[in-house]
């Protein structure tokens, strides 16, 4: 096993903190998801932007592929028995 040190701003990792922490996460077990993911993809496993154009298309086509190919349910109770099986 190895150690990783890095360089953050006290600010940002105490974000980052609570937002794992909402998840059920510690801040190692974020990381180690995040470097998995990346191996696995052979890429950053989200894509980094600040353009707002390429945010929205990016939503729209997701959205667009969820309602062609997603399910849907008539009540909480069927989606529950769905993802039981």
């Amino acid at each position: 096993m190895a150690t990783l040190n890095i360089r953050i701003e006290e600010n940002l990792k105490n974000k980052a903190q609570k937002t794992f922490n909402n998840l059920g996460l510690d801040m190692s077990t974020a990381v180690k998801m995040f470097l998995h993911q990346s191996v696995k993809e052979n890429a950053l496993p989200f894509h980094p932007t600040n353009n707002p154009k390429l945010i929205k298309k990016v939503w729209d086509r997701e959205v667009a592929e969820a309602l062609k190919n997603g399910k849907s349910y008539k009540s909480a109770q069927d989606l529950f028995k769905d993802l039981d099986k």
